[in-house]
């Protein structure tokens, strides 16, 4: 049997939904006779009746009604590909694969994905969420082609692109907030604390711990937040990631002794940034305008 070919089986899709070959020409941009070709080699190859010609309109055969339905998987399919074909050809990224520390915007990273998304949907985006040390790693791995991070490796250089207001909070009725007075130190570490582990395999680091032997770790933020939103502890928590729950009232900022509410810039930094193309470049500028300027 002979091949078929994408063509013979656009040029009869085109006779079914245009209801006739002269229609399908004029609406494909082709000649009748090359048509008719087309669907004729193709029917021929397969060995079997595709249309039916009644009066001026071509109908389809019980065999080319289960063939087209097939078909239409088939030709959506070759013009995704081509359609990646062609970005690839245009020089954009493949895949981008970003690291985020968990402590940065969510929102301006869905805001941001969401525009990258849009606007260059056959580029394979991959986000690994990182606690401390975990992006450095990966990009020192060379698995990650940018992080956003509170940590820049040494030999790389890193742009400040946004500062986290780290708070430390407990549930409205956690004991913390019932002694009459402020917190000090040594309130801290006589209370649970949860603590977020880093991500990294190799040299984990901690930050913010104070050394209680009450602590609950953890290797998610969600989980967290959870925790502390059931009165099982306190934590200090970035506050781009707890905005819902300080408003709904379901986390309370704690009233210390010391100002231990702190910032920490997080960094954007690449792998190779003479390698970044336009998907890359598109994400990145997304990201930095939906950011507030860092003061």
């Amino acid at each position: 049997m002979a091949k078929v070919t994408l063509e013979q089986w656009r040029m009869f899709q085109a006779v079914v939904e245009h209801g006739g070959f002269s229609q399908a020409a004029e609406a494909v941009h082709k000649s009748q006779s090359s048509i008719n070709h087309a669907v004729h080699k193709l029917q021929e190859s397969l060995g079997v009746s595709l249309l039916e010609v009644r009066g001026r309109k071509a109908e389809l055969t019980d065999a080319g009604r289960v063939l087209l339905n097939r078909a239409g998987g088939l030709l959506d399919e070759a013009e995704a590909l081509e359609s990646v074909a062609a970005s690839l050809g245009a020089g954009t990224e493949a895949q981008l694969r970003l690291a985020v520390d968990v402590l940065f915007d969510y929102e301006a990273l869905f805001n941001a994905v969401e525009r990258f998304a849009a606007e260059f949907p056959h580029t394979r985006l991959e986000i690994r969420e990182t606690v401390l040390s975990g992006a450095e790693e990966l990009l020192l791995q060379q698995e990650a082609d940018f992080i956003l991070s509170a940590r820049v490796p040494q030999g790389f250089v890193g742009e400040p692109v946004a500062r986290v207001k780290f708070v430390p909070v407990a549930h409205p009725d956690h004991p913390l907030h019932h002694l009459g007075r402020p917190v000090n130190r040594e309130d801290l570490k006589a209370a649970r604390q949860i603590v977020m582990r880093d991500s990294a395999l190799k040299n984990r680091q901690d930050a913010g711990w104070l050394g209680s032997d009450q602590r609950i770790t953890v290797t998610n933020v969600h989980t967290s937040i959870e925790l502390i939103e059931r009165g099982l502890g306190f934590a200090w928590l970035p506050q781009t990631r707890i905005r819902d729950s300080l408003s709904a009232d379901r986390l309370l900022p704690l009233r210390t002794e010391e100002p231990w509410e702190r910032d920490v810039t997080v960094y954007l930094v690449y792998a190779d940034q003479d390698r970044a193309g336009p998907a890359a470049c598109l994400l990145l500028r997304a990201l930095r305008e939906g950011l507030p300027p860092i003061e």
